[in-house]
């Protein structure tokens, strides 16, 4: 049995559960440290007897990059990978109320030797801006943005197509990498996201469109 809460929700096939049972199939050899649980059964990207989801791959990408921080404003989409996030005692989760002040966070925390994450919706990015231009920007703080992008294709409410239009652009307008990784392709995008954000000291964003979330 596992002795803290790493994966207090684990997802198979789309479902959450968080009993014993669940522990006892991904610990199936009896390890009792997180390290061990992440090298042996997770890497590479794949976990014993649980089916990969959007949610766990990013998670996994952001355990490969070596995430310990992470900010947050709700998304229905972002809510199973925040409740891996919140149940990893390995990262410090802070969540906030607008993006940019998970910004500031953010940037405190690299300051104090974190490697931080921001997770949010991109109808927020406008809020964020000032933040990342004046603060990480200007500063070369590195943040790795994982951005639930609604408005894209198959989106259902009228009122997110303009910023689901608008996202891609503004981040090129602020010269902010960014890439739009499919499932298969999603741990390792995260990964390599924050390894372009360290060696640019810049922010650097993974957008998670409606496709992306529904498996392709």
């Amino acid at each position: 049995m596992l002795s803290n809460r790493i994966l207090k929700t684990v997802y198979n096939s789309g479902r959450v559960y968080s009993d014993q049972l669940a522990f006892s199939r991904l610990n199936p050899i009896g390890m009792t440290s997180t390290s061990a649980v992440l090298q042996k059964v997770f890497w590479p990207g794949r976990i014993k007897g649980i089916q990969m989801n959007p949610s766990l791959a990013v998670y996994l990408g952001m355990k490969r990059a070596g995430i310990n921080f992470a900010t947050s404003v709700p998304c229905v989409n972002l809510q199973e990978l925040l409740a891996l996030v919140s149940g990893d005692p390995e990262i410090i989760h802070v969540p906030v109320t607008r993006e940019e002040e998970g910004v500031g966070i953010c940037s405190g925390a690299w300051m104090g030797g974190r490697r931080p994450a921001l997770l949010m919706q991109n109808s927020g990015l406008g809020n964020s801006i000032n933040a990342l231009a004046s603060l990480d920007m200007l500063y070369g703080i590195p943040l790795l943005m994982i951005i639930s992008q609604r408005g894209s294709k198959g989106e259902s409410m009228v009122g997110q197509v303009p910023m689901g239009r608008l996202t891609a652009p503004l981040l090129d307008a602020m010269a902010i990498s960014h890439f739009s990784p499919r499932l298969t392709e999603a741990e390792e995008t995260v990964a390599e996201a924050w390894s372009r954000a360290c060696a640019s000291r810049r922010p650097v964003a993974v957008l998670l469109d409606l496709e992306f979330w529904g498996g392709k």
